[in-house]
């Protein structure tokens, strides 16, 4: 892998393991008991679905870079 490519989205990729840590968490505490909500019921999908959120929350801090012109 490319190190500039993890410096430019490093914000990112530490968004998608916090989810992820998060999402599985969530099942592993709260969950569903009645086995019926797509979220929560599954571990994969609660893993999952934490991690598009974290990386959602962190590529909102990303800093755009501006392109000068001459």
């Amino acid at each position: 892998m490319n190190t500039n490519w993890i410096q430019k989205n490093i914000l990112g990729i530490i968004g998608i393991v916090i989810g992820a840590i998060a999402g599985f968490a969530y099942w592993r505490f709260i969950g569903c008991n009645s086995g019926t909500c797509m979220i929560t019921s599954k571990p994969l999908n609660s893993t999952l679905y934490g991690s598009l959120m974290g990386y959602l929350l962190f590529s909102i801090f990303k800093k755009e870079q501006k392109i000068q012109k001459h």
